[in-house]
């Protein structure tokens, strides 16, 4: 790893700290760093926009939480370029290592003794009559959900070319299995291991009780009929929102490249939960 892509949190001052440190451990190796602007100007270097980076590189690290990390991902896209998270604050879900750590494994890091770790991701397409407005990829979760003061929604639900359901809600979310400690979880859906090969699929609030989450294999195709409701959004991973009308079309499928993480260590995903789910407390 010549090449490394640098993208912190932004107005995170701890990262800045964190990164200047590294950089030092780095002197007088042949690495060269692409840092983003905002960060590589409180540093005093020169600093490159944060959408060229991953072309740039041979490997993503990241500086801050799981949140930072969401947006890089879905950055990275196709590119296939590795990812490495340095959790700045308390243990995340989806972030490698923590600030404390990160000195002990760079000898790891830039000798190879790593292997990688791949999640899927979605693409979701949104049509407006025959022509499609607007293409997302999202790493947690596709939301379509209401405005704050809006009523609930009604819309068709389409699995594989078969109609499955009509369903009126407040919301439905479209999880990866990494997705599904976010807001599926907080909407009672299951936890799925996360480099599982499939999806979930989970109202919020439905009217019928009886619609339930569902877990569904990744190579099924989704689609999505707004029928009837005002201020009806799509969000991507709670970051990114588009407004959606009725009639509009949401197609949603797993994307043709994954996510790459690098794994320095025998990450211990039931640890992870202990900690954040406060299991046994």
């Amino acid at each position: 790893m010549k090449r490394i892509g640098i993208i912190a949190k932004r107005g995170e001052p701890e990262a800045v700290a964190v990164v200047r440190d590294m950089l030092e451990w780095l002197k007088g190796r042949s690495v060269t760093c692409f840092i983003e602007s905002e960060l590589a100007s409180q540093l005093g270097v020169k600093g490159y926009p944060r959408k060229d980076i991953p072309s740039k590189s041979d490997i993503v690290m990241v500086f801050g939480g799981d949140g930072t990390l969401l947006s890089v991902a879905r950055l990275v896209g196709d590119k296939g370029v590795p990812i490495l998270g340095i959790n700045l604050g308390s243990l995340g879900f989806i972030t490698e290592l923590n600030k404390k750590e990160l000195h002990e494994h760079m000898d790891a890091i830039f000798s190879e003794k790593y292997s990688f770790e791949e999640r899927i991701m979605l693409l979701a397409d949104v049509y407006r009559g025959k022509k499609r407005i607007v293409r997302h990829n999202a790493f947690n979760d596709v939301v379509l959900n209401k405005n704050v003061l809006s009523r609930m929604f009604e819309l068709d639900i389409i699995v594989n070319s078969r109609y499955a359901n009509s369903l009126r809600a407040d919301g439905l979310i479209i999880s990866t299995p990494t997705g599904s400690t976010a807001h599926s979880l907080s909407a009672g859906g299951p936890i799925l291991y996360p480099t599982l090969e499939t999806f979930l699929m989970t109202p919020i609030c439905p009217h019928t009780l009886t619609n339930r989450p569902i877990v569904l294999p990744d190579t099924f195709i989704l689609e999505m009929k707004i029928r009837g409701g005002d201020d009806v959004y799509m969000t991507i991973d709670g970051q990114e929102g588009f407004p959606l009308q009725v009639r509009d079309r949401i197609v949603v499928k797993k994307a043709d490249y994954k996510a790459k993480f690098l794994v320095l260590h025998n990450r211990d995903y039931f640890r992870i939960l202990r900690s954040k789910l406060k299991w046994g407390e």
